[in-house]
């Protein structure tokens, strides 16, 4: 049985990695210290997948039945 990506699955968001060029901005735009940022661990499946590593910061867009779509940051460890 072949291996699926685990972004195909209809219920996992999209997943990016934030270029480390804009995370500098990213974090005064918002006014939060990169360690008090919510986590997602460098083995987690999405994050493996799009290569995330430790220390970089990954936007997850999610759908939303109010807002349309919903944007969440992480800091990935």
């Amino acid at each position: 049985m072949p291996v699926e990506k685990v972004s195909m699955h209809y219920l996992v968001p999209k997943h990016e990695i934030v270029p480390s060029e804009k995370v500098d901005e990213f974090l005064r735009k918002f006014g939060v210290e990169r360690d008090a940022m919510p986590k997602i661990l460098e083995k987690d499946p999405a994050a493996i997948e799009i290569g995330a590593k430790k220390g970089d910061i990954i936007k997850i867009t999610r759908a939303s039945h109010t807002a349309g779509e919903a944007v969440y940051f992480r800091a990935v460890i």
